[in-house]
């Protein structure tokens, strides 16, 4: 995998936040059962799976910088 750099994932981090926050905030306006509902649960658990390995390499990053 290419290495990214700590500025890079943080801010790639805080680009996610952001678009997952405005996800979560449109969600209780659609229909449960309608396909946008669908795509945007699945968009969000995306999101959610991307800030966590963010977090993951943000992590080892400074395991790695303390060592």
């Amino acid at each position: 995998m290419t290495p990214f750099t700590r500025p890079e994932l943080q801010e790639a981090r805080r680009a996610i936040a952001s678009l997952l926050y405005k996800c979560e905030k449109v969600q209780p306006k659609l229909s449960a059962s309608s396909s946008q509902a669908t795509l945007l649960r699945r968009r969000i658990e995306a999101l959610r799976i991307s800030l966590s390995l963010i977090d993951r390499e943000l992590a080892q990053a400074e395991d790695s910088d303390g060592k």
